[in-house]
């Protein structure tokens, strides 16, 4: 759980969000992340698990109240923030979202590209991130030539290539083996031990209950669990 000494990463207080056709997201949402947590956020399918994503890296605005990420307001971010605002997050998807044309060391690359980072900067950090996720030896392999798991671990790497503060991870082991879900939690409690904040979107309670972490439970978008040690 968050101790009072700890700097807040992430702070809801208050939010709500309504769609337009009337759904409600999210109902008066209170919750504070601390630097350097690991966050499993579980509850059923149309909970407010993605919206609750969505609005911390501001795919979606929030209705009433303020939500804080890394000292950016959300409700009063500027379009021009938006990219200052991810580049301080690595973001991991169900789906992968590999560029099939580029191979893998150029897939880790384009963050990087993106910011400007030097070519000497850019080898350093993607050799780096994919040793990490143990797919040094890959790194000229084109994602269709990779196993689903693979894929995910180019994906981690890319996530944390930038070095930002925290890693988001949506889901992502829904399209790899039951196995393959350890190892991806395995490497996310490895770059969290090294610093980094992660929080973790899931439907595989079994995964959540087998690592010791904090979990956040949000059902018909409230929060009506969050418990340390894979409780919920």
């Amino acid at each position: 759980m968050s101790s009072g000494a700890s700097q807040p990463l992430i702070e809801f207080k208050g939010v709500y969000k309504t769609y337009d056709n009337g759904t409600k997201a999210l109902s008066d949402v209170n919750l504070r992340i601390d630097k350097g947590e690991f966050v499993f956020i579980v509850g059923p399918s149309g909970s407010g698990k993605s919206t609750f994503i969505k609005l911390i890296i501001h795919e979606e605005k929030l209705d009433a109240g303020e939500i804080l990420v890394n000292g950016f307001k959300m409700s009063s971010l500027r379009k021009k923030e938006v990219p200052l605002l991810r580049r301080t997050m690595g973001i991991v998807f169900q789906d992968f979202r590999l560029i099939p044309t580029m191979n893998v060391f150029e897939n880790v690359a384009f963050p990087m590209h993106v910011v400007g980072a030097s070519k000497r900067e850019i080898r350093k950090r993607v050799s780096y991130a994919l040793n990490l996720v143990g797919l040094g030896r890959k790194a000229r392999s084109l994602p269709r030539e990779l196993s689903g798991g693979e894929q995910q671990r180019v994906g981690l790497a890319r996530a944390l290539v930038n070095k930002p503060s925290m890693i988001i991870a949506d889901e992502p082991t829904g399209n790899v083996d039951p196995n393959m879900s350890y190892e991806i939690v395995d490497l996310l409690t490895e770059i969290n031990r090294r610093g980094t904040t992660i929080l973790m979107v899931t439907h595989e309670h079994q995964l959540v209950r087998d690592f010791d972490r904090r979990v956040v439970m949000i059902e018909t978008g409230h929060i009506v669990a969050d418990n340390a040690g894979g409780v919920f």
